[in-house]
């Protein structure tokens, strides 16, 4: 019995052992493929990774091109410096530290201390230029040093062209990723991907040498081209900033050009604006001199933030504004689409309107008497637009303020449009309000919502995507992506935009926005005359905007243009005067570089410059005799019988009538004479003026088609010595006219 219980515990025992070695080799084959089968790969990578050092290699940026071509942003060459520590012997580490911290301008004991690390690969400084990268070429050379100082190509961004066009380009940061701009707004596309050094690491945690590294080329950004063409960008610039000067604008300015048919923006200006080749410098000396004389501190902080960060605001953009009566285009649009007026529709004003117990003032006190609409429209005449809102009433206004985009965003491709502009809905808008926004005020929009809304006013309706990307292409030219130039939507009727055209080319001819004005580009436009309402309550002072928008040519329009000043401080702070005669130079400058074609009526060519002809090598008596038949006055100096040179130089514009001097020795050829001051003059007195100086004077703005004109700038400054006969520009602009 006992036997035979000691066997069989015996047997169970052996049973147990048996069972728990086959539990315990199965779990550890279980482990094993575990280990090996599922986990295998992470494990790997885990063991393969603690081996491993990755490097980032930076991508080149993209470029930044303008409609031909021109690149606008681009990057360049510069260097990492890196330390090579494994490299560097006790023999040469004091040589190498004393010549890199006088070459980068760095702590030599810094570099000491980082010449000693466990590795291979220690970056000592990034993106320095070429020539701080052949100073350590030619140092490692002199003192022979092969390895411990090593070079890698990197990038910086740069602006070829400076402050041109900056609000709307942007600026990159130190790690090159966008952060203004365009720059910002396609970023994605522009920043490429970062390649990678990847350097092996023994045992003990050490970067092994580079036979042992692999490199992962980076894959470069891709490139944009913009519908901003930099030769119609530089006169925006150029008349603009003029216009700041000369109307001594506080608030900044900007102007935008649009392609009316297609969207394009193919200029788009700001001023004050910046370098972004240099972004966190104010660019404004006056302030900067300013926010520099205050005590360090959170208030010169503060002062540094907004300063910064208003001269990086794209004003076309992110501002919002009251529109005054370039709005008024939009009004009569929708009441001719609505049938509630028509060209000959009769109004009376007597310079004010009553609604709802409440006086709205027209701009003339006395008020235009009995009126048309079309005359309504060229008078700017308040009371008429007011009683053109009550006629279409509260829904359709709002109907066609949404319709013409005013409710939402553009969607232009570049970041700051406010979320929401401040308007008021159908149900909201009260008689008064109503009243006050058929006229532009009580509500604010964006500059970029308004010359949208007049480019469907003028080119049949539709209303465009404005853009400032056209394409975008990778390295080798190849279209990755192109910009959709479909209209969203109509608008009003073919019909009512070449009626209102028709209109606003009358009104660009004889009205209020005169001063706009262009000998033979039939021009459509309408002035603009705001109150900013929220700088009264928050000061107590009155500021004004000042604008003017039109378009070209008025009987098939191709290019709108919109010009807004901001706080004019100058003689007047009407949009006619300030912003008016900016409208015209720079339309006069780009309508022939965009190939528009000039129409000239017959008054027109009555009254346009001549070419002056080559007389240069000819006798007295040729010169006179070609001259003279021309119309022409020749003027002599010398006592030669033949002409050496002329002024003006043959091919260059000369009023008609005007005089052409002519040199016949070398003494004469050097004389000057002095341009005088030509502007608050009449035509008559300006012309008087420059034959007694000696000039010529060809005019332009509002003196063509004004009686009252008055001069208001000079191409050439007063003071300045020039030859005689020279050319002056001068342009002249109706004061009287304050919308």
């Amino acid at each position: 019995m006992a036997k035979g219980t000691t066997i069989r515990m015996w047997r169970r025992t052996v049973f147990v052992l048996w069972t728990l070695v086959i539990l315990g080799f199965g779990v550890l084959i279980i482990s094993l493929i575990r280990l090996q089968l599922i986990e295998g790969e992470s494990l790997q990578t885990r063991a393969i990774d603690q081996q491993l050092k990755d490097t980032a290699i930076s991508a080149q940026r993209g470029t930044i091109y303008d409609c031909n071509m021109k690149p606008l942003a681009k990057s360049a060459n510069v260097w990492k410096v890196v330390l090579e520590p494994a490299f560097i012997t006790d023999e040469n580490r004091d040589i190498i530290a004393q010549g890199l911290s006088e070459i980068l301008g760095m702590d030599k004991e810094e570099i000491i201390k980082r010449s000693k690390k466990k590795t291979y690969y220690d970056e000592l400084k990034r993106k320095v230029e070429t020539d701080v990268k052949d100073k350590i070429l030619k140092f490692k050379d002199e003192n022979k040093i092969g390895n411990g100082i090593r070079l890698i190509e990197d990038y910086k961004r740069y602006y070829p062209y400076g402050a041109f066009a900056s609000p709307v380009l942007g600026f990159t940061g130190t790690d090159s990723q966008g952060l203004l701009g365009i720059e910002k707004q396609y970023d994605s596309y522009l920043s490429g991907v970062p390649g990678k050094l990847v350097i092996a690491k023994n045992a003990i945690g050490t970067d092994m040498p580079f036979q042992y590294e692999q490199k992962i080329q980076a894959k470069n950004g891709y490139n944009l081209v913009l519908t901003i063409d930099e030769v119609v960008q530089h006169f925006l610039e150029k008349n603009v900033q003029e216009g700041v000067v000369l109307n001594k604008v506080g608030n900044r300015a900007c102007a935008i050009v649009m392609n009316v048919k297609t969207g394009e923006i193919l200029g788009m200006a700001v001023k004050g604006d910046f370098d972004p080749n240099n972004p966190f410098e104010i660019a404004d000396k006056t302030e900067a001199d300013s926010i520099a004389a205050m005590p360090e501190g959170s208030e010169k902080n503060t002062a540094l933030k907004n300063a910064r960060e208003k001269q990086w605001r794209n004003k076309c953009v992110s501002d919002t504004y009251y529109p005054g009566s370039v709005f008024k285009m939009v009004t009569g649009s929708s009441a001719m689409e609505e049938g509630v007026v028509s060209e000959n529709s009769q109004f009376f004003c007597k310079g004010s309107i009553n609604v709802a117990g409440q006086t709205i003032h027209c701009w003339r006190t006395y008020g235009h008497g009995s009126e048309t609409f079309v005359q309504g429209l060229c008078n700017s005449c308040n009371p008429v637009f007011v009683q053109l809102g009550e006629r279409l009433g509260p829904d359709r206004f709002f109907k066609y303020f949404q319709a013409f985009g005013f409710t939402q965003r553009t969607g232009i491709d570049v970041p700051g449009e406010p979320l929401r502009t401040s308007y008021y809905t159908a149900e909201e808008l009260n008689p008064v309000e109503l009243a006050t926004e058929s006229f532009g005020q009580n509500f604010s929009i964006t500059p970029i919502q308004m010359i949208t809304a007049v480019a469907a006013v003028s080119n049949g309706g539709y209303l465009v995507q404005p853009h400032l990307v056209s394409k975008i292409v990778d390295e080798d030219g190849n279209i990755v992506k192109t910009t959709d130039t479909s209209p969203k939507r109509q608008v009003i009727s073919e019909d009512t935009s070449k009626r209102m055209c028709k209109i606003l080319q009358t009104n660009a001819t004889v009205g209020t926005a005169k001063n706009g004005y262009l000998p033979g580009y039939r021009v459509g436009g309408k002035t603009g005359t705001s109150q900013k309402i929220d700088v009264k309550v928050a000061t107590g002072k009155m500021e004004y905007i000042a604008s003017y928008c039109g378009f070209a040519p008025a009987d098939d329009p191709q290019v709108a243009m919109l010009v807004f000043f901001d706080e004019p401080h100058g003689s007047s702070y009407y949009g006619a005067a300030v912003a008016g005669p900016v409208f015209s130079k720079t339309m006069e400058e780009i309508l022939p570089y965009l190939g528009v074609e000039r129409k000239y009526t017959d008054k027109e060519l009555s009254e346009l410059d001549v070419k002056a002809p080559s007389v240069v090598g000819k006798t007295l008596a040729q010169a006179k005799n070609e001259l003279n038949t021309l119309k022409l006055t020749p003027k002599i100096f010398g006592n030669g019988d033949k002409v050496i040179s002329q002024v003006p130089e043959p091919g260059k514009a000369i009023p008609q009538k005007g005089t052409v001097v002519l040199f016949t020795d070398e003494d004469s050829s050097n004389k000057t004479v002095t341009v005088p001051n030509l502007v608050n003059m009449s035509l008559a007195s300006a012309n008087t003026t420059a034959a007694n100086a000696g000039i010529n004077i060809s005019i332009s703005g509002a003196a063509l088609t004004g009686t009252n004109a008055v001069s208001n700038s000079q191409s050439i400054e007063a003071g300045t010595k020039v030859p005689p006969g020279t050319v002056v520009t001068v342009s002249f602009i109706e004061p009287n006219q304050v919308e």
